[in-house]
């Protein structure tokens, strides 16, 4: 633990917590379309809520969780949700949002609501300021690390279930520890991995693919272009916004390729993800600039997401020219000829295709 600024930080949050009205209900939040970063810190706070504090807390999210991995995940965990459709915000008298942060558009948290407490790893921002407790750390690769910091400093550890399903999400969100992890992230994995259930944590990692999921690679794979070293995939309509960070991922194991940009059309919006392999680049600040008031989004170092509100939607492929767009502006953001960025065949038989730009990325453009 780190136990200095650790024990602080908790002390204050229970100071606060200790403020509140006992009989105050609860609601904890993150961002739409949660991932296991945000499955387990809203676990791990409610425990502490719940257990620690013996205060009345529920669990709340937006969009969907589509991912297999992240619906076995919830499963493990026993995770009891609602979702947001169902909730009532006069039901509740104190709010909590973990790995977001308020008015960044990735939440359902109005716009008008300051939230109680806030618990994040991502950049601050300016509306979480003005909540009466903030925790942000964006040295740390997950949120979640800094909640079993908490219910460490509580005197309480994860049961196996929340053991194993917390190493699953950091190194989910730090892509095995190679991607913005840091001391914190390594100490809890290390001190926690001979507690984990290894039987669960196969079943989380290795869960069943829906025929969708394939639909989606396929589509994927058909629509790569390039130009030195950035790939793109635009997926077009998707049943799930949780594909396109995934195909973004998948993406960026190409052999050289430094950034990739998956978008994908859901509802009435595109939805786009951001992926580096550079440690010094700011992922979340290049998204801010390429949505401009378009939409919503962020990020950190080498990850950053965002959506863009469909001017038309319901009209046939209302979201093709802002996909298409958004790749030309992020050619020109990363001084690469957006002109060049040309179609990626996949070569037949399995035999590798010549890559345009392959030899400039190799080079270090």
């Amino acid at each position: 633990m780190n136990d200095d600024l650790t024990r602080l930080r908790y002390e204050a949050f229970g100071q606060f917590v200790h403020g509140t009205p006992s009989r105050a209900a609860w609601l904890i939040l993150t961002h739409d379309n949660p991932d296991p970063d945000a499955l387990v810190s809203m676990a791990l706070l409610a425990r502490l809520l719940r257990q620690v504090f013996r205060r009345h807390a529920t669990i709340a999210y937006g969009g969907m969780i589509g991912r297999a991995e992240n619906r076995e995940m919830v499963r493990v965990l026993g995770l009891e949700m609602v979702h947001m459709r169902e909730i009532s915000w006069r039901t509740f008298d104190l709010f909590a949002l973990v790995d977001s942060q308020p008015r960044t558009g990735n939440n359902q948290l109005p716009a008008d609501l300051t939230p109680h407490v806030v618990i994040d790893h991502h950049p601050p921002r300016k509306a979480s300021l003005s909540c009466p407790f903030v925790d942000i750390r964006r040295d740390y690769g997950a949120t979640a690390t800094i909640l079993a910091e908490y219910l460490q400093a509580s005197g309480h550890e994860p049961t196996r279930r929340q053991a194993t399903a917390l190493l699953y999400a950091i190194k989910a969100e730090t892509q095995d520890f190679g991607r913005e992890s840091a001391g914190p992230d390594h100490r809890v994995y290390d001190r926690l991995l001979p507690r984990i259930d290894r039987r669960l944590m196969a079943r989380i990692q290795h869960a069943r693919l829906p025929l969708s999921y394939f639909r989606n690679l396929h589509r994927a794979l058909e629509s790569l272009e390039t130009v030195s070293s950035l790939v793109v995939s635009h997926l077009g309509e998707v049943d799930q916004p949780d594909i396109v960070p995934e195909i973004a991922d998948l993406l960026l194991r190409l052999e050289g390729k430094t950034w990739s940009l998956c978008t994908g059309a859901y509802g009435d919006r595109v939805y786009l993800s951001l992926r580096t392999t550079n440690p010094r680049a700011d992922a979340g600040n290049l998204m801010r600039r390429l949505l401009r008031r378009r939409g919503k989004g962020g990020g950190h170092g080498m990850i950053a997401g965002g959506w863009i509100q469909i001017p038309r939607p319901g009209v046939p492929d209302a979201h093709v020219a802002i996909e298409r767009q958004l790749a030309r502006e992020l050619a020109i953001a990363l001084k690469k000829n957006p002109e060049r960025l040309l179609p990626l065949p996949l070569a037949p038989g399995g035999e590798r295709s010549e890559i345009p730009g392959e030899r400039a990325a190799k080079d270090g453009s």
